[in-house]
């Protein structure tokens, strides 16, 4: 589904070199619910942008969904980020004077979609995270968790192979952050690519898998459903960098895991 490889991103500040990230390889499997963890310029951030074909890497490669995207050109970048990609933010970017099914509506404007198209995939994301019946208010007429159901609904509509949430919940209190969780491990259930983005421990902790950064580089590949030994870390439930849940120990085969 996602695999990276050797994966650096480099910038220069004032003459200086930074590296934000710095030979990363990972893979994502098609239908996984994982979380990028890591404090404030760790490079989690600088990796969903590449993920996300946001931008793009100084050196290594990237393929999403079979497709080569690191030497990608922007127009062929733009073109995968509105077929492929769905993406949530901790602001929920919804423009104030549409209505909500207008917002939801707005990925497919960009695909070329005829109205009447639009409007019944519209609805339909709206009523799988249950807000087909705000789809006519506008956006300051909703709480803050309807305002995201509403963005993960926009995030959907396109059907990606990958939906990506940047610090979700920030703007949340507890328990609506807690509903917004849950609704995204429903979606992971339902076979659909999610990862998260967050600097938060107890975020982190709803998904399966988490994958730790920390200046540039992977620190941690965590995931408790491998019962076999990390060849990495040699620690119970952590991937190699670049192991993909199809490589698991025969234990964890076993298992079915």
């Amino acid at each position: 589904m996602v695999e990276l490889r050797e994966v650096s991103k480099l910038y220069y500040l004032g003459g200086e070199e930074i590296r934000a990230l710095d030979d990363v390889s990972l893979d994502i499997d098609a239908g996984e619910f994982i979380s990028i963890i890591g404090p404030s310029g760790s490079g989690k951030s600088t990796l969903m942008h590449i993920l996300g074909c946001l931008d793009s890497p100084t050196s290594g490669t990237v393929r999403l969904d079979g497709t080569m995207i690191h030497d990608a050109s922007p127009r062929e970048l733009a073109r995968i980020r509105n077929q492929k990609i769905g993406f949530v933010f901790q602001f929920f970017n919804l423009l104030p004077k549409l209505s909500v099914l207008q917002n939801v509506e707005l990925p497919m404007i960009y695909s070329g979609l005829p109205g009447r198209e639009r409007r019944e995939r519209a609805l339909e994301a709206l009523r799988l995270v249950e807000m087909d019946n705000r789809a006519r208010h506008r956006p300051m007429q909703l709480s803050g968790g309807q305002q995201q159901r509403a963005a993960i609904a926009r995030a959907l509509v396109n059907n990606p192979k990958i939906v990506f949430a940047d610090e979700p919940t920030g703007n949340l209190d507890s328990h609506t952050g807690e509903v917004i969780l849950e609704l995204f491990r429903k979606l992971s259930q339902e076979g659909r690519t999610i990862a998260l983005v967050t600097h938060d421990p107890e975020i982190a902790a709803v998904t399966p898998r988490r994958i730790e950064i920390r200046d540039g580089k992977i620190s941690k590949n965590v995931d408790p459903k491998l019962a076999g030994l990390d060849r990495l870390h040699g620690e119970p439930g952590r991937r190699k960098a670049g192991q993909s849940a199809s490589t698991q120990s025969p234990a964890a085969s076993a298992m079915g895991s």
